[in-house]
């Protein structure tokens, strides 16, 4: 689950880093969808009544990387990645809530709770440095929060890789080809490098991984270790000296992640 963690804050950072970030997340999931199409034809298993799910999620899909990538031309990695990662455990739980009548423990408010106060200190007080990236945060955070409850019921109408796959052959050509009217196809071309070709690879392994960790143990650390990612990311920012992080902004994350701790466990 770690690796997986750290491949899911590998891939974040070539897209955040990239010069044209829409035009490497389409190359990344075009690469993700071909290298990973021969393994999920040897293990193909999608019921029809899984379809509506896939589409949903594919759709989902389709507006996370669009808003991550919009998020990553107006705000740094350490800016977006902690509020759209942090915030999505809240918003599933908060739905999970009003749609299924679902208490809540000391430990999961607590959770909230800290998870808040962790986006606070990523967002600061005061600031419009971001120039929109919150908002935009925000809008990823919702994206992972909608496709992780549509395919928590998908899944159980498929295998995962076979599920994954398809939601992926029908977000990547449409997101590729947005991207091409938009930006026009140099745009893609230019950006059809290894750093899109490795994000694609990672991003599909991070997933893989994830369903391994689960054959071997329980939902709840998994998910918790899942959301390490986001310390991984913003650690790795400050080691690498690409970017400046303000002491704040690194506790912000650490404690984003205990919050989502105590909410998954």
């Amino acid at each position: 689950m770690l690796a997986s963690a750290g491949l899911h804050a590998f891939w974040n950072w070539l897209v955040a880093d990239a010069r044209d970030s829409h035009a490497v997340g389409a190359v990344a999931l075009v690469t993700a969808a071909v290298v990973f199409a021969p393994v999920a034809a040897l293990t193909w298993d999608v019921e029809a009544a899984a379809w509506p799910y896939i589409a949903a999620s594919a759709a989902l899909e389709l507006a996370y990387f669009a808003l991550l990538a919009a998020a990553y031309q107006r705000a740094d990695l350490t800016f977006v990645y902690p509020i759209a990662r942090g915030a999505a455990p809240v918003l599933v739980l908060a739905v999970s809530l009003a749609a299924l009548g679902a208490s809540v423990s000391a430990a999961e408010a607590a959770g909230v709770l800290a998870i808040a106060a962790g986006v606070l200190l990523v967002r600061g007080v005061g600031r419009n440095a971001a120039r929109g990236g919150l908002a935009l945060a925000l809008g990823v955070a919702a994206c992972i929060a909608a496709y992780t409850l549509v395919d928590d019921e998908g899944i159980r109408h498929a295998a995962a890789l076979s599920y994954f796959e398809a939601v992926l052959l029908i977000t990547a050509p449409l997101y590729l080809a947005a991207v091409a009217v938009a930006r026009g196809p140099g745009a893609v071309r230019a950006e059809a490098t290894w750093r899109a070709a490795a994000a694609g690879v990672a991003m599909f392994g991070a997933y893989a991984l994830t369903l391994a960790a689960l054959e071997l143990a329980e939902a709840a650390p998994v998910a918790a270790l899942r959301e390490t990612s986001v310390v991984m990311a913003t650690a790795a920012a400050a080691f690498a000296a690409r970017e400046r992080v303000p002491p704040a902004r690194l506790a912000g994350a650490v404690i984003v992640v205990l919050g989502i701790a105590l909410i998954a466990l």
